[in-house]
């Protein structure tokens, strides 16, 4: 990526206190702020608003309630034109309620200003008022993609006066399964606009869209991303015959919901997943013998939390980011430290906790001195003995994956399963997960309580007007 500013060159520290009156806003939009009392930047805003008012695309990584919303709010506001009554900006946000609150703090700041008409299109709500609105005029909209897809399909949302686009949450839009929307949307926006992506993480789609739809972007990362004090790093001394098992009693002592379980080698991988699921753990592997499919469906499983524990060599996990990753196992202690401070680095992120737990034997105690000297701190030793095995309540992951037979030849976006879910089988949102839609395949998440009923109603219903096959993985 062109122009990106290094992620060393800002931390928190060194770009906090900035006073909004430094920045070129309007005399209105700075009475608004001090009537909010919004009277210093936080980290981000100092950090990104200068580039996005100067009109550069920009990457900003920043996590939930970081004070984004206000950096690239500013920025819309900034560059609209009331008196021209078009769809000017547009905000792409994963959730309705993300959207709700986003107008919400856009009205808020927008207050100076006369007249400016902001309107939320989003899944759930009927089309026809959302069209009755669009054809009274809007300055800015804000909605999910699915939704905003929608209008558009059915030219009730004109585009042609959009200067800026805004994707908030973009990891979140990966994750929930709206590359293909976001795609579609962005190549319905004029060539000439400034695009400004928000992101708590750095998953490998990021990269993807901002090479697609993002001209020359500056990026903005802050250092206060992963905080030491975030991933609490424990180490277990083991012989080599004990390794295997106490991977288990590690998993039943501190119950994570996700695990990333790394190996040195792909025999060590087959041998720790057949430990596991022996003790009645929930485990898949990712190794190079898989077929793309099966790599594919295995990274669903995990990534909707459908599956416990990943077993993984550092090859196999390359590239890898899963959101809410609650612990990271060394199984063996890499060589490497660099290596191990990537492993550990999965867990512990935007503003979530994470555990590092290395099991390492007497021969590798030398590995364990070069990590600690790179960290610059002492390990911090535990004893097996004190770790109690939960074994009562078995380790089961929270959702169950379905797969449908149908995907993007068949039209089906995550929005059609969403609907026949919580539409005729009556299921609430909150028991469906992340919905992945391939060529083929969709797959689903679903809170493991409801699975069966779920395939038996999908199956009885339909999606997209089409009776289809239900199986869960």
């Amino acid at each position: 990526m062109n122009n990106t500013l290094p992620t060393s060159a800002l931390s928190a520290a060194n770009i906090a206190g900035r006073l909004f009156n430094e920045l070129p806003l309007s005399p209105g939009i700075l009475a608004t702020l001090q009537q909010l009392e919004y009277r210093t930047m936080t980290p981000i805003q100092a950090a990104s608003l200068p580039i996005a008012l100067a009109g550069h695309d920009l990457i900003a990584q920043a996590k939930t309630g970081s004070g984004k919303t206000a950096a690239f709010a500013l920025t819309l506001l900034t560059h609209l034109n009331p008196r021209h009554f078009a769809v000017q900006a547009m905000v792409l946000c994963p959730t309705r309620e993300l959207a709700d609150q986003v107008t919400q703090e856009l009205r808020r700041l927008a207050r100076s200003a006369d007249n400016i008409k902001i309107l939320t299109l989003c899944g759930g709500s009927t089309m026809r008022p959302q069209m009755a609105s669009l054809e009274h005029g809007a300055h800015i909209v804000v909605g999910t993609p699915g939704r905003i897809m929608d209008h558009l399909e059915r030219d009730s949302l004109n585009l042609e006066a959009l200067n800026t686009l805004v994707l908030d949450e973009a990891d979140r839009m990966l994750d929930m399964g709206f590359y293909d929307d976001i795609a579609y949307v962005a190549k319905r926006c004029p060539m000439k606009r400034q695009t400004l992506l928000f992101s708590a993480t750095y998953p490998d789609g990021i990269a993807r869209l901002a090479r697609q739809f993002l001209r020359n972007p500056q990026e903005v990362k802050l250092l206060e991303q992963h905080e030491e004090n975030k991933i609490r790093q424990r180490f277990y001394e083991v012989t080599h015959e004990t390794r295997l098992q106490t991977v288990g009693t590690l998993l039943k002592h501190y119950r994570p919901v996700s695990t990333l379980a790394f190996c040195n080698t792909r025999q060590q991988c087959r041998e720790l997943l057949e430990v596991l699921q022996t003790q009645g753990i929930h485990a898949l592997t990712l190794n190079g013998d898989l077929e793309q499919r099966e790599r594919d469906q295995v990274l669903i499983q995990f990534a909707n939390r459908s599956c416990s524990v990943l077993v993984a060599t550092d090859v196999a996990a390359r590239g890898l980011d899963i959101a809410q990753l609650e612990a990271v196992i060394n199984v063996d202690v890499t060589p490497d430290p660099e290596i191990y401070i990537h492993r550990i680095g999965r867990t512990g992120r935007a503003d979530k906790n994470g555990w590092a737990l290395s099991l390492c034997t007497l021969a590798e105690m030398r590995r364990v001195v070069a990590i600690t000297e790179m960290l610059g701190s002492e390990p911090e030793w535990h004893d097996l003995d004190t770790l109690q095995s939960n074994d009562e309540s078995p380790l089961a992951p929270p959702m169950v994956t379905l797969q449908i037979l149908g995907g993007r030849k068949e039209k089906i976006r995550p929005g059609d399963v969403l609907g026949a879910l919580t539409g005729e089988a009556g299921f609430t949102r909150e028991q469906v997960g992340k919905i992945t839609v391939t060529d083929q395949s969709t797959y689903v998440a679903v809170a493991r309580n409801i699975a069966r009923e779920a395939v038996r109603k999908l199956s009885a219903g339909k999606v997209k007007g089409k009776t289809v096959k239900v199986r869960a993985l």
